[in-house]
């Protein structure tokens, strides 16, 4: 393990795992149970980015990136399974004015920094990391996702080009109860 990164990490689900690193999210959302569980408090830390990722919490989380004004990068460009930054948690807390906070507890985070991607397993909680295996290659749904009518030109010719939602699109996790 590089010596300059802390041995503690909490493994993040993309896109929210890239949003704490390069897109100014300083919230991160966690039940008082996990938090209590996992052993979370102050610290420096890494961030894991894990290797779960659905289509439907993918095109969740991009509508609400949308809504704080980021867009994350294609699900075939996100790293998953590999450590992927560090952050100081200088707080926990059941209230903010974040608009990325969605309680019912958030681990306060500031000064992220991106290293290049180290692979390691992730697991609930906190965790002692080590590098192993190999970063997750991307699944297919996210290879094709959101191509006009299958024409991969359309990656090429609109690379920045946003997904717009007419309605919200289903919540793919249970909505979490404030804390007492």
């Amino acid at each position: 393990m590089p010596r300059d990164l802390p041995i503690l990490a909490l493994s993040v689900r993309q896109p929210w795992a890239w949003a704490i690193i390069h897109g100014g999210k300083d919230i991160e959302n966690r039940t008082h149970g996990s938090i209590k569980s996992g052993q979370m408090r102050p610290g420096q830390i890494c961030i894991h980015a894990a290797t779960g990722l659905t289509e439907e919490e993918y095109r969740w989380s991009v509508y609400k990136l949308q809504q704080v004004g980021v867009t994350p990068p294609r699900p075939d460009d996100l790293v998953r399974g590999a450590i992927i930054g560090t952050v100081e948690v200088t707080d926990i807390v059941t209230k903010s004015d974040s608009p990325w906070f969605g309680g019912p507890c958030g681990l306060v985070l500031r000064d992220p920094k991106g290293v290049d991607p180290i692979a390691a397993p992730g697991a609930l909680g906190y965790l002692e990391w080590a590098p192993s295996g190999a970063v997750v290659s991307p699944r297919p749904w996210m290879m094709r996702y959101d191509r006009a009518n299958g024409d991969d030109r359309t990656r090429d010719l609109f690379p920045d080009l946003n997904q717009s939602f007419a309605t919200p699109p289903p919540r793919p996790y249970p909505k979490s109860k404030p804390a007492d």
